[in-house]
Protein backbone atom coordinates (compact mmCIF):
# COMPACT_ATOMS: atom_id res chain seq x y z
CA UNK A 1 0.00 0.00 0.00
CA UNK A 2 1.37 3.41 -0.95
CA UNK A 3 0.70 6.85 0.52
CA UNK A 4 1.67 10.19 -1.05
CA UNK A 5 1.39 13.73 0.18
CA UNK A 6 -1.02 15.86 -1.83
CA UNK A 7 0.91 18.54 -3.66
CA UNK A 8 0.41 20.67 -6.72
CA UNK A 9 2.56 20.00 -9.76
CA UNK A 10 4.69 23.09 -9.10
CA UNK A 11 5.42 22.10 -5.51
CA UNK A 12 6.55 18.54 -6.27
CA UNK A 13 10.29 17.97 -6.17
CA UNK A 14 12.01 16.36 -9.15
CA UNK A 15 12.79 13.23 -7.15
CA UNK A 16 10.46 12.47 -4.30
CA UNK A 17 11.84 10.81 -1.18
CA UNK A 18 10.36 7.38 -0.57
CA UNK A 19 10.07 5.28 2.55
CA UNK A 20 9.16 1.67 3.18
CA UNK A 21 7.58 0.77 6.52
CA UNK A 22 7.74 -2.92 7.38
CA UNK A 23 5.37 -3.93 10.19
CA UNK A 24 2.48 -6.26 10.85
CA UNK A 25 0.79 -3.82 13.24
CA UNK A 26 -2.87 -3.19 12.44
CA UNK A 27 -3.78 0.34 11.45
CA UNK A 28 -0.30 1.41 10.35
CA UNK A 29 -1.84 2.79 7.16
CA UNK A 30 -3.24 5.77 9.08
CA UNK A 31 0.18 6.61 10.49
CA UNK A 32 1.76 6.12 7.06
CA UNK A 33 -0.73 8.52 5.43
CA UNK A 34 -0.17 11.08 8.19
CA UNK A 35 3.62 10.83 7.86
CA UNK A 36 3.46 11.03 4.07
CA UNK A 37 1.51 14.25 4.33
CA UNK A 38 3.65 15.86 7.05
CA UNK A 39 7.02 14.80 5.61
CA UNK A 40 6.02 15.25 1.96
CA UNK A 41 7.21 11.83 0.88
CA UNK A 42 5.83 8.63 -0.56
CA UNK A 43 5.43 5.84 1.97
CA UNK A 44 4.79 2.21 1.14
CA UNK A 45 3.81 -0.36 3.76
CA UNK A 46 4.77 -4.03 3.79
CA UNK A 47 3.15 -6.29 6.36
CA UNK A 48 5.56 -9.20 5.91
CA UNK A 49 9.19 -9.93 5.15
CA UNK A 50 8.26 -11.49 1.79
CA UNK A 51 6.33 -8.40 0.72
CA UNK A 52 9.16 -6.14 1.90
CA UNK A 53 11.78 -8.10 -0.05
CA UNK A 54 9.60 -8.01 -3.17
CA UNK A 55 9.16 -4.22 -2.88
CA UNK A 56 12.88 -3.71 -2.18
CA UNK A 57 13.78 -5.67 -5.31
CA UNK A 58 11.53 -3.46 -7.45
CA UNK A 59 12.72 0.00 -6.42
CA UNK A 60 15.09 1.99 -4.27
CA UNK A 61 13.97 3.77 -1.12
CA UNK A 62 15.37 6.75 0.75
CA UNK A 63 14.63 5.15 4.12
CA UNK A 64 13.50 1.68 5.24
CA UNK A 65 11.80 1.42 8.63
CA UNK A 66 11.61 -2.07 10.13
CA UNK A 67 9.43 -2.78 13.14
CA UNK A 68 11.61 -3.81 16.09
CA UNK A 69 9.22 -6.66 16.92
CA UNK A 70 9.66 -8.17 13.43
CA UNK A 71 13.43 -7.71 13.61
CA UNK A 72 13.64 -9.43 17.01
CA UNK A 73 11.38 -12.32 16.02
CA UNK A 74 13.13 -13.03 12.70
CA UNK A 75 16.76 -11.90 12.80
CA UNK A 76 17.70 -13.70 9.57
CA UNK A 77 14.76 -12.07 7.81
CA UNK A 78 15.77 -8.66 9.18
CA UNK A 79 19.29 -9.20 7.85
CA UNK A 80 17.90 -10.05 4.40
CA UNK A 81 15.79 -6.89 4.50
CA UNK A 82 18.81 -4.73 5.42
CA UNK A 83 20.85 -6.28 2.60
CA UNK A 84 18.00 -5.63 0.16
CA UNK A 85 17.61 -2.04 1.32
CA UNK A 86 20.60 -0.92 -0.76
CA UNK A 87 21.42 2.75 -0.20
CA UNK A 88 18.34 3.42 1.93
CA UNK A 89 18.91 4.66 5.46
CA UNK A 90 17.91 1.79 7.77
CA UNK A 91 15.73 2.52 10.81
CA UNK A 92 14.48 0.07 13.40
CA UNK A 93 11.54 1.33 15.46
CA UNK A 94 9.19 -0.32 17.93
CA UNK A 95 5.86 0.90 16.53
CA UNK A 96 4.02 -0.52 19.55
CA UNK A 97 5.85 1.92 21.85
CA UNK A 98 6.79 4.87 19.62
CA UNK A 99 4.31 7.62 18.97
CA UNK A 100 3.81 9.27 15.62
CA UNK A 101 5.90 12.29 16.68
CA UNK A 102 8.91 10.08 17.45
CA UNK A 103 8.53 8.13 14.20
CA UNK A 104 8.33 11.43 12.32
CA UNK A 105 11.50 12.73 14.06
CA UNK A 106 13.38 9.52 13.28
CA UNK A 107 12.39 9.58 9.60
CA UNK A 108 13.13 13.30 9.27
CA UNK A 109 16.55 12.79 10.88
CA UNK A 110 17.31 9.83 8.62
CA UNK A 111 16.39 11.82 5.51
CA UNK A 112 18.54 14.75 6.65
CA UNK A 113 21.50 12.39 7.31
CA UNK A 114 21.03 10.84 3.90
CA UNK A 115 21.03 14.27 2.22
CA UNK A 116 24.20 15.33 4.10
CA UNK A 117 25.94 12.08 3.16
CA UNK A 118 24.89 12.53 -0.46
CA UNK A 119 26.28 16.08 -0.51
CA UNK A 120 29.55 14.94 1.06
CA UNK A 121 29.87 12.08 -1.42
CA UNK A 122 29.21 14.44 -4.33
CA UNK A 123 31.81 16.90 -3.06
CA UNK A 124 34.36 14.10 -2.58
CA UNK A 125 33.72 12.76 -6.09
CA UNK A 126 34.06 16.25 -7.58
CA UNK A 127 37.33 16.82 -5.70
CA UNK A 128 38.70 13.47 -6.86
CA UNK A 129 37.73 14.19 -10.47
CA UNK A 130 39.26 17.67 -10.23
CA UNK A 131 42.51 16.19 -8.93
CA UNK A 132 42.60 13.58 -11.70
CA UNK A 133 42.04 16.25 -14.36
CA UNK A 134 44.77 18.45 -12.92
CA UNK A 135 47.20 15.52 -12.83
CA UNK A 136 46.40 14.58 -16.44
CA UNK A 137 46.82 18.17 -17.63
CA UNK A 138 50.12 18.48 -15.76
CA UNK A 139 51.26 15.30 -17.50
CA UNK A 140 50.27 16.72 -20.92
CA UNK A 141 52.15 19.93 -20.19
CA UNK A 142 55.27 18.14 -18.99
CA UNK A 143 55.36 15.67 -21.88
CA UNK A 144 54.75 18.35 -24.51
CA UNK A 145 57.46 20.58 -23.02
CA UNK A 146 59.90 17.65 -22.90
CA UNK A 147 59.09 16.80 -26.52
CA UNK A 148 59.61 20.44 -27.53
CA UNK A 149 63.05 20.38 -25.87
CA UNK A 150 64.16 17.60 -28.25
CA UNK A 151 66.42 18.57 -31.15
CA UNK A 152 65.50 18.05 -34.76
CA UNK A 153 61.71 18.14 -34.39
CA UNK A 154 59.99 18.71 -37.75
CA UNK A 155 58.26 22.11 -37.85
CA UNK A 156 54.76 20.62 -38.29
CA UNK A 157 55.21 18.41 -35.21
CA UNK A 158 56.68 21.31 -33.23
CA UNK A 159 53.63 23.43 -34.10
CA UNK A 160 51.28 20.66 -32.93
CA UNK A 161 53.21 20.19 -29.69
CA UNK A 162 53.07 23.94 -28.99
CA UNK A 163 49.32 23.92 -29.68
CA UNK A 164 48.90 20.97 -27.30
CA UNK A 165 51.00 22.72 -24.62
CA UNK A 166 48.97 25.92 -25.02
CA UNK A 167 45.66 24.05 -24.76
CA UNK A 168 46.82 22.15 -21.66
CA UNK A 169 48.02 25.38 -20.05
CA UNK A 170 44.65 27.06 -20.74
CA UNK A 171 42.81 24.09 -19.21
CA UNK A 172 45.06 24.18 -16.15
CA UNK A 173 44.32 27.89 -15.69
CA UNK A 174 40.57 27.31 -16.00
CA UNK A 175 40.69 24.58 -13.35
CA UNK A 176 42.52 26.77 -10.84
CA UNK A 177 40.26 27.90 -7.98
CA UNK A 178 39.09 31.47 -8.38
Amino acid sequence: MSFRANQTAEAQPATRATALIITAIEGIEGLAAELASRLRLTIEVASSRATALRLLSRRGYSVVILDQILADSDQDGAERIWKGAGLAVPLQINFALAGSARVEREIRGALERREREKQLATAAAAAALDEELKNAITGFLLESQLALAEKGIPPAIEHRLRTLATMADLLRERLQPT
